[in-house]
């Protein structure tokens, strides 16, 4: 499941990776995280770089997909750590891109929250370290909405006709409306897909936009009444309107886990390997999540994060979106091409 984040400028050095690539050499002053832009505060990367006499190169992706092919690329070589969504570690694993942990170097790694482990991409935890986990809401004004909005359904309800905004990721979407026939967001039988194409279409006259980055500001400046946002979005949405009331949907819940892993042929693998340890420390952990606001992995740092998102305790964990066949993601692909040319 994608957690994808409110887009930030980050104010981070970065550097542009075919420069350390043109010089050939490894470079042991130097560690490449690689992922999304914003994700770490600056004191967290300040700090690591003070503490270690390093610089730390600062390399992002937009997509899940562009990361996988970068990583492919460069075979496996070129970035350190990679911060990245479950789903797609599974096809890197396959292509034998991420290198096997030595947890006798990851002092911290007994802070890792039991909720996060043994997941499908790495059901043994040996190539993984969670950073933090999502649940993607809905989350509405009660003020402009006359009616309460308890499931996914609610959101085809004729009364939101041009009030909803979006995510843009098309898993989740086609998750969404496959929630309501009560089937799985890893459905693959084809008729069910399209089945759930066609459900889409009819929910087309109620979205007013489909955004994938800072989606929770159409929601604060009142353009939409409605959003299913990232939990980042929901938690900024939260935090600047109080009155917003989030939602998890009696349909189902989907649940991922945002994670670290090291590429096979990491240049700088002992600053790799300090990077995990220092990210794991509760106290940096914490500062990560108060920052982006996802929901921590850090069994530590739950008694420092600020975050008004809290689990209800009667909410199970929610399903995570797993890769599919190559015939469902076409369908599934199709869906939102479609669902989106619906769209105002």
């Amino acid at each position: 499941m994608n957690f994808k984040k409110i887009a930030m400028v980050s104010l981070l050095a970065i550097s542009p990776l075919f420069l350390l690539s043109a010089c050939g050499k490894k470079n042991n002053k130097e560690m490449v995280l690689f992922t999304w832009q914003g994700l770490l505060p600056d004191e967290v990367i300040n700090d690591f770089e003070k503490e270690n006499n390093i610089k730390l190169v600062y390399a992002n992706f937009d997509t899940d997909e562009t990361m996988l092919e970068k990583l492919n690329q460069a075979k496996g070589g070129d970035y350190d750590i990679i911060i990245t969504d479950d789903y797609i570690v599974d096809k890197a694993v396959k292509k034998e891109l991420v290198k096997k942990l030595d947890k006798s170097k990851i002092k911290n790694i007994d802070e890792v929250d039991d909720y996060y482990k043994g997941q499908f991409y790495d059901k043994d935890d040996e190539y993984t370290v969670p950073f933090a986990g999502g649940i993607p809401l809905i989350v509405y004004n009660p003020k402009e909405v006359d009616f309460e909005i308890t499931s996914y359904e609610d959101l085809w309800n004729p009364k939101l006709k041009d009030s909803v905004a979006l995510i843009g990721n098309y898993r989740v979407i086609n998750g969404v409306a496959l929630k309501t026939l009560g089937k799985s967001f890893n459905e693959e039988n084809i008729d069910v897909l399209k089945e759930a194409g066609e459900k889409l279409k009819k929910l087309a006259p109620n979205v007013r936009l489909i955004q994938d980055d800072n989606t929770q500001n159409a929601l604060l400046n009142g353009e939409a009444k409605v959003a299913l946002l990232y939990t980042s979005q929901v938690t900024e949405a939260l935090k600047n309107n109080k009155e917003l009331k989030a939602v998890y949907p009696k349909d189902g819940l989907g649940f991922g886990v945002v994670t670290m892993f090291m590429a096979k042929n990491a240049p700088n693998e002992e600053m790799a390997y300090k990077f995990i340890d220092y990210i794991l420390k509760p106290e940096v952990a914490a500062k990560c999540i108060n920052y982006v606001g996802y929901y921590t992995a850090n069994k530590g740092a739950k008694a420092l994060v600020d975050s008004n998102l809290v689990i209800p305790e009667n909410v199970e964990k929610g399903e995570m979106i797993q890769n599919v066949s190559k015939e469902a993601e076409e369908q599934l692909s199709k869906n939102f091409t479609e669902f989106k040319a619906n769209t105002n």
